[in-house]
């Protein structure tokens, strides 16, 4: 603990991180959808409609993870892994700063990356941490208030007494894949679009000795956005005011765009066309409440449902379908099917049931629908509806699942999407993201 002063662990253990003595700012950093050619997961050997299956494929299987999540569960995360996450991130840790690419996800309340020495590690194509080489790093004593914090932390087995051991974490996912080690402090820098880093001293992170699953490739570990004591967000609260926001460019789009997730006096949504729903908050997730939606002078309500109380879905940027109750999407699906003229065609995959004939010469004509949230009307036009499945089929992009409902993220395409964590907020603006 030498490396650390004692009065600066005083404070970390009294308010979580010292990030909360710099001043208020605000930034943005790039988010890189995992199927973009900027990220380390693209195949160019996949065709757009391949890609676009595995994510509906990731949609589904996130969903089991995040029932599991919600219940009792112990030791049991939302399953965020390579091949589930859409975003990634790059951040830097250490001193000297140490790059690393994490997957960015609102469903995870941890910030963790592999680190040496790492037994057994899973196959990490770039440099993996060495906290020996960062001379601001320690790790955080097991009696620590701040390892309470920790869910499902324990104690190390080093050390003649719980005084001496370290603060440890264990985190197994819903595929069996888990991440073990020391739960530390750090500093950690993030990147600005605007040009001059961010520098956040001593933020607590998960330093992975153990990993094993189904990771792989470039990216390391997780970057939790979520509303546990220990995500990013969280970390970050007294400098960012509790703010941060996104906008998703339309997913798979031709162009050289990156989605942008912006903090502090960056995140701030407002102007004409904004609009704001309560958020409501548990251990991990954002939750909003939907009212019901409407296609043309068609409203469908979410009463007759058993999800028609507060808070009855999730906003998640890593699931890319809108998942529904059964009963809420079949009076959907009818409403859509009622209003478009095209004919209806076979889907040519097992995940989605509305599909028409579209072409690029003779593009689907589909209606307007909105989202009625709790005093927020959010409009969804076909890019944040429909989805070009293949060469001639396009299908709508909801889906119903009787256990958890998620507004994901083809239905946020071109929202700026603001989350306010002081006023318990979450804001939609209309916008082209790929002028942000």
């Amino acid at each position: 603990m030498s490396k650390m002063h004692s009065s600066s662990l005083v404070f970390l253990f009294l308010c979580l991180s010292c990030i909360s003595l710099i001043e208020a700012l605000g930034f943005g950093v790039e988010l890189i959808h995992r199927d973009s050619p900027k990220s380390p997961f693209y195949l160019s050997t996949e065709t757009h409609f391949q890609r676009l299956s595995n994510a509906f494929r990731r949609s589904i299987n996130r969903v089991n993870h995040f029932k599991q999540r919600s219940s009792s569960t112990k030791n049991v995360e939302s399953d965020v892994i390579s091949d589930l996450g859409e975003y990634l991130m790059s951040y830097s840790i250490g001193t000297p700063p140490f790059k690393v690419l994490g997957i960015v996800d609102t469903g995870s309340d941890i910030v963790w990356l592999q680190c040496k020495p790492c037994n057994p590690c899973y196959e990490q194509t770039t440099p993996i941490f060495d906290p020996s080489k960062s001379t601001t790093y320690t790790t955080i004593p097991c009696t620590s208030i701040a390892c309470q914090l920790v869910r499902d932390s324990f104690c190390s087995s080093n050390g003649d007494d719980r005084q001496g051991s370290s603060c440890q974490y264990l985190i197994q996912y819903g595929d069996s894949s888990k991440s073990e080690g020391d739960v530390s402090v750090d500093t950690l820098t993030l990147g600005s679009t605007k040009g001059s880093p961010v520098t956040f001293p001593d933020t607590m992170i998960g330093c992975g000795h153990s990993n094993t699953g189904t990771f792989r490739g470039e990216g390391s570990g997780i970057v939790g956005l979520a509303n546990g004591p220990l995500s990013l967000i969280s970390q970050l609260n007294s400098s960012i005011q509790g703010k941060f926001s996104y906008c998703l460019v339309p997913a798979l789009s031709s162009g050289n765009f990156s989605s942008k997730l912006n903090f502090g006096d960056d995140a701030v949504v407002s102007g004409e066309g904004t609009v704001s729903t309560p958020m409501i908050l548990d251990e991990i997730f954002y939750y909003l409440t939907l009212k019901g939606f409407s296609v043309g002078s068609k409203r469908i309500e979410f009463g007759s449902s058993s999800s028609s109380s507060e808070g009855n879905i999730i906003i998640d940027s890593g699931t890319t379908l809108t998942l529904l109750p059964d009963d809420v999407y079949s009076e959907l699906e009818s409403a859509v099917a009622a209003e478009i003229k095209s004919k209806r065609v076979d889907s040519p995959n097992q995940f989605l049931n509305l599909c028409y004939k579209s072409t690029e010469r003779e593009k689907l004509v589909v209606p307007l629908i909105t989202a009625h949230f709790s005093g927020a009307d959010v409009g969804l036009n076909d890019l944040n509806t429909f989805v070009q499945v293949s060469e001639d089929v396009a299908c709508f992009a909801f889906r119903p699942d009787s256990r958890l409902s998620i507004f994901g993220n083809l239905a946020q395409q071109n929202l700026l999407v603001g989350y306010d964590l002081q006023n318990k907020a979450i804001l939609f603006k209309p916008t082209d993201c790929t002028k942000q």
